[in-house]
């Protein structure tokens, strides 16, 4: 099989590179590496060769910067891009910070601005892989992954897979906290990327999850425990996606993120710049490149987690599956047909009561040789699925505004987001977006 990387000169490469190593099937005989940065490409190879020296086989590495080139042919395509690299992602931030809104890259203002930049290119790239590449799969890591899932599946429709290794790590971490086996207990999870809802832990039938709220030790020893509390989580009778802290916490969150020296943006683009400066004269590219991971891993959601007085991550947080085991599971199904249950986004299909067909959703789905099928799910609370329509509502103009280059579109996406409390901020935003990024520069009045 032929796998191809788009962003092949990603930082978290390895992670997927890793992965086809130790898999014992050995799926994968191909990997094709695609990046538009030569240096990012020559930086990450060096790190996989490295990689694979501990081991008696790999797949054969190429590299290109030619997408067409890349995509002719494959079987599966991970696409990872990321239009306007960590410098834009520190713009989608600051320009959103100075009008007192969350620039985070895939919730308010800075997921918006991120989408409109980024979907027209992911149009392009599912073109090529339809017109070169008519069979593969496309499993899309790139954020935000709902929005820009659902707008490549207007060209390759179900062959789209989002994927995202949020509710995956919540369900082990739950299932940690709950002393269950991850692989024998169900899990009730719905929502949207970066949005949804742990309803349910079933093992032998029964859901185990109500025993979770009446422990406030038990609840409160993992990652998503810490953040929202025991008071809001019994509230709740659910465990929420980690990024609904930005929604259920948003001015405390907010204050820490402007009081702040640094935004994420700005850290990671500092800590990344200098791993691709000096990864190919280290003397060992692959510890040079975990020690970096590592530092990556245990700052995310820093200011989540100093609103909630959480301290660091603990080892068990940072355990979550990670996106190439999510990703690797469902390329081996699909090619295998063999059947498996992984949460993934994809078309709503009615599983969600109350969301379009056509709208991507994140729910669990079963996998076999013709790819996912969404499980249908239970009506959910008024709370929750008032809070999914109306940030849907919001996606579905963004979508709209970067595939027809929109501006009333973009606007309305930016004023009607739950995080936006004001139009005239929101239209002051994208105007500085448009400033900020030239290709945003047929959204002008």
């Amino acid at each position: 099989m032929r796998l191809v990387v788009l962003g092949g000169g990603g930082f978290r490469v390895p992670l997927v590179h890793s992965s086809l190593l130790g898999d014992p099937d050995r799926l994968v005989d191909e990997l094709v590496l695609y990046d538009v940065d030569p240096l990012r490409l020559q930086g990450i190879s060096a790190v996989l060769d490295r990689q694979a020296a501990s081991f008696d086989w790999r797949p054969r590495l190429r590299v290109t910067t030619s997408l067409e080139d890349a995509v002719r042919g494959a079987d599966v395509v991970f696409s990872a891009i990321r239009v306007g690299g960590l410098r834009g992602r520190t713009l989608d931030e600051r320009v959103a910070l100075g009008e007192n809104l969350l620039g985070q890259e895939t919730v308010g203002a800075g997921g918006i601005c991120y989408a409109l930049r980024t979907i027209p290119v992911a149009m392009e790239i599912a073109s090529t892989v339809d017109r070169l590449a008519p069979d593969a799969w496309l499993i899309n890591f790139t954020n935000p992954a709902g929005m820009v899932t659902e707008a490549m599946s207007a060209v390759l429709g179900d062959r789209v897979v989002g994927i995202c290794d949020s509710p995956v790590g919540l369900c082990r971490r739950v299932a940690g906290a709950l002393d269950v086996p991850f692989e024998r207990a169900g899990f009730d999870y719905v929502g949207l990327n970066h949005l949804g809802w742990l309803r349910a832990v079933r093992v032998n039938g029964h859901d185990r999850l109500p025993a979770l709220f009446s422990d406030p030790a038990a609840l409160t020893s993992f990652e998503e425990g810490k953040l929202f509390g025991a008071s809001w989580l019994r509230t709740l009778r659910a465990i929420p996606n980690e990024y609904l802290h930005y929604y259920y916490f948003a001015r405390e969150t907010l204050a820490s993120v402007a009081d702040q020296a640094t935004t994420r943006g700005e850290f990671l683009l500092a800590q990344q710049d200098q791993f691709y400066s000096n990864v190919l004269s280290a003397p060992d590219a692959l510890e040079l490149w975990e020690n970096v991971r590592l530092e990556r891993e245990a700052t995310y959601m820093a200011e989540g987690r100093a609103v909630a007085e959480a301290g660091e991550r603990d080892a068990c947080d940072m355990d979550g599956g990670g996106y190439e085991q999510v990703a690797l599971s469902l390329m081996t199904s699909i090619a295998g047909n063999t059947p498996t249950s992984l949460i993934l986004n994809v078309r709503n299909r009615g599983a969600v009561p109350g969301l379009p067909d056509d709208a991507v959703v994140e729910v669990p789905c079963v996998v076999d040789g013709n790819g996912p099928r969404p499980i249908a799910t239970d009506p959910l609370p008024e709370h929750a699925i008032g809070l999914m329509r109306r940030v849907k509502s919001c996606e579905r103009a963004a979508i709209t505004a970067a595939v027809h280059r929109d501006r009333d579109q973009a606007l309305l996406a930016l004023a009607s987001h739950p995080l936006t409390d004001s139009v005239a901020a929101a239209e002051r935003t994208l105007d500085a977006y448009i400033t900020a990024f030239p290709t945003l520069s047929d959204l002008k009045p």
